[in-house]
């Protein structure tokens, strides 16, 4: 009895000093082989001896696609595949965008922006780059009823892909989505 008294004298003080308030010295943590309190970690762009490749940033997976970014169904390597897929769209897509007064004007200059030079303002074919002949061909009016009575989804086609004869270069990775969708209700609007 008179040892345990001794022995609990003994053991509250080194007890105690184990208790520290020195947040940089916390004492010490030991978790296994490897310390698991505190993680080691890489920065995003420096090496690491962990991953095969010695970088830390990894690329994307094989195949993986952006979240919201789902790739164009309707592409095509030879003429009869892209004229088959441009009328597949016009079948298949149709414009999620409803028209009104503002959505025009945005389709308005992104067509200034992105179809003027060649169509011309007033999309009639009659762009800077055809009257300073640059352009050897004339591009296609976009108001008359060639164009005019294809459905949405063609027009959205031609706009992604190009045109099959190859005039009219893809404009899909230059002109947003929803900005295409834009443009169309724009040339509706101008036909009027």
């Amino acid at each position: 009895m008179k040892y345990s008294r001794l022995l609990f004298l003994f053991l509250v003080p080194l007890l105690m000093m184990g208790c520290k308030k020195d947040k940089n010295n916390p004492g010490y943590n030991y978790m296994g082989k490897h310390d698991m309190y505190y993680t080691k970690f890489y920065k995003a762009y420096s090496p690491n001896p962990l991953l095969p490749n010695g970088m830390t940033n990894q690329m994307p997976a094989e195949g993986a696609v952006a979240r919201g970014k789902m790739p164009f169904p309707y592409k095509g390597s030879t003429i009869t595949d892209r004229a088959q897929n441009q009328s597949l769209a016009g079948l298949e897509l149709a414009n999620p965008i409803t028209s009104n007064d503002a959505i025009v004007q945005e389709g308005k200059e992104q067509f200034r922006i992105f179809c003027s030079n060649c169509h011309g303002l007033q999309a009639r074919g009659d762009g800077n780059l055809y009257t300073s002949k640059l352009f050897p061909a004339k591009p296609t009016s976009l108001v008359e009823s060639y164009v005019q009575n294809k459905p949405d989804g063609e027009i959205y086609y031609v706009i992604t892909m190009g045109s099959i004869s190859g005039l009219m270069g893809p404009h899909g990775s230059q002109i947003t989505p929803e900005n295409r969708w834009k443009i169309i209700h724009y040339l509706r609007h101008l036909a009027k």
